[in-house]
């Protein structure tokens, strides 16, 4: 038999889930804009009188939105998380993805896992920060597309610090089953396009072939992928090295003409000992002093290009750091500290020199699929974490 203390561990406030079907219910695609959320969330904000700021992208279609409750003083903890998440095309729900659906001990809805109940949990518990006496604050960092390469967080990072007190810890809530992960590899993502001059097929000498000059670039990047998976740099990562893929090539116009223009786009995920810098800049200087040479050798003709795609930071462990020892305690976690494949915002928060932990309710096997799903568990649980730190800042 469940008593009614072990019930009640099990199940979320109605305000909780309340919220969580409003987010739901925001069709937040990374395709999309985010602001209608925003906006939610800044008008809950403002009933509680809470101060806030965003920080727009460039063309003013999507904002990040920083937030401080409690004094303004150094020292506070901040709660941040995405506000995007993927699409549903061709999946095979059993239940409208954007209509939140109780099902057994669980509610399923695109996004419930990553990471709108962290959303959630944290804006039902405004109302108890608050009214609590906090001696630090509370500062909240919502961003966006960090489902296309963690774009919003640099700005996010950015106007955050720029707008409140600087803070001792940053707590990501991605879906990590209440579990602390205390590193994670980077991405880094580019599209490299090569331009060269057309012709027939009979004369290549008058032509420049772009697919030639794409390919060798390819093989290179190929060859870096055996050099760090000889290297195993990282036995905490499953692989334990940084990867490479070749996702995507396109170029040619027939059979018999020489191709003018080819594209390549990869990415590379680096375990946090990694410089991505310097591997980023190895394959443009093979471009650059290697292939252009020859592609232009005969008529003088071509360019190489890079673009890039997508940049989130690596997470590196800290000894002792400040985050994760406040992330055990909140949580009870005394099992190891994790390590996941996947990326967050967090590597940006502690670029900027914050201590950074990743953990928050649900599991990421939860995540990106049809009938998208969180233990409802897994969201008192999550709530439990907040509110103990509502109490830890309260001492």
């Amino acid at each position: 038999m469940v008593s009614e203390h072990d019930a009640q561990a099990m199940h979320p406030s109605s305000v909780t889930r309340d919220l969580l079907a409003t987010l739901v219910a925001m069709d937040t695609t990374s395709r999309t804009s985010n602001l209608a959320l925003i906006a939610f969330v800044e008008e809950l904000l403002d009933a509680h009188g809470v101060p806030h700021a965003r920080v727009p992208n460039e063309d003013g279609t999507k904002a990040n939105l920083v937030a401080q409750i409690g004094p303004d003083v150094a020292g506070g903890i901040v709660l941040s998380g995405h506000t995007d998440c993927v699409p549903v095309d061709d999946q095979p729900w059993s239940t409208d993805p954007f209509t939140l659906t109780t099902v057994g001990d669980r509610v399923v809805g695109r996004g419930v896992a990553d990471m709108k109940s962290f959303l959630a949990i944290t804006l039902a518990l405004v109302p108890a920060m608050t009214a609590a006496p906090l001696q630090r604050p509370i500062q909240l960092a919502l961003t966006y597309d960090e489902e296309l390469g963690t774009i919003g967080a640099p700005s996010a990072v950015e106007g955050l610090l720029a707008h409140f007190p600087r803070p001792d810890a940053v707590i990501v809530g991605e879906p990590t089953g209440m579990e602390v992960v205390t590193a994670h590899k980077g991405v880094r993502a580019f599209r490299v396009a090569v331009q060269g001059r057309d012709g027939h097929s009979s004369q290549p000498q008058l032509a420049a072939n772009a697919i030639a000059a794409l390919t060798r670039i390819a093989a290179h990047i190929d060859e870096l992928a055996h050099q760090h998976r000889e290297a195993a740099a990282d036995p905490r990562f499953d692989p334990p090295y940084t990867t490479f893929n070749l996702a995507m090539i396109r170029g040619g116009q027939a059979l018999n003409i020489v191709p003018r223009h080819a594209e390549l786009t990869f990415e590379f995920r680096p375990v946090p000992a990694d410089d991505t810098t310097a591997i980023s800049d190895e394959i443009q200087r093979f471009a650059e002093e290697e292939v252009l040479p020859a592609l232009q050798a005969d008529t003088g003709a071509g360019a190489i290009s890079f673009e890039v795609l997508a940049t989130a930071r690596a997470l590196g462990s800290e000894p002792d750091g400040v985050a994760e020892t406040l992330a055990r305690r909140l949580s009870g976690y005394d099992g190891p500290s994790r390590t996941v494949p996947f990326g967050t915002d967090g590597g940006h928060f502690q670029a900027a020199g914050l201590s950074t932990v990743v953990i928050g309710p649900g599991r990421i096997e939860q995540a990106h699929r049809a009938d998208e799903w969180i233990a409802l568990a897994q969201l008192a649980a999550g709530e439990r974490f907040v509110r103990r730190l509502i109490d830890h800042l309260s001492a």
